[in-house]
């Protein structure tokens, strides 16, 4: 089990470890991440996250929908990634992943759902 901390020490460790993802994983990190702890839900919401070819090919219509579809795949990918995350950080197992973005502003939300109430965990 890991340590109690607050509500805020989880969520700054959970933002820290999807930078270091997303830089490990994709190549290169979002502009802005926040973290959000919700009952059994984990929220990311990560700005500035397409590259400079993918806002160019984003501006076209056939192009938004491959650069989001692209994402998507990527992401359900991942989850074995973001498992681990919060299996290292909480401690709980994720049940479900929910995700999507936005290929004309470059912000993507990722919601992971985990098997316990993470207010239970909270000092």
């Amino acid at each position: 089990m890991p340590d109690v901390k607050s509500r805020g020490e989880y969520e700054d460790e959970l933002t820290k470890a999807m930078i270091k993802f997303e830089v490990e994983q994709l190549g290169r990190g979002p502009e802005k991440v926040r973290t959000f702890i919700l009952g059994d839900m984990i929220l990311f919401r990560l700005k500035g996250v397409l590259t400079p070819a993918e806002s160019a090919l984003a501006e076209k219509r056939e192009g938004h929908e491959l650069v989001k579809e692209m994402r998507r795949q990527l992401n359900e990918a991942s989850r074995p990634h973001f498992e681990r995350i919060v299996r290292d950080i909480l401690g709980l197992e994720v049940v479900s992943l929910h995700t999507d973005m936005s290929a004309k502003t470059g912000e993507r939300i990722i919601v992971l759902v985990v098997d316990k109430d993470i207010e239970d965990l909270l000092a």
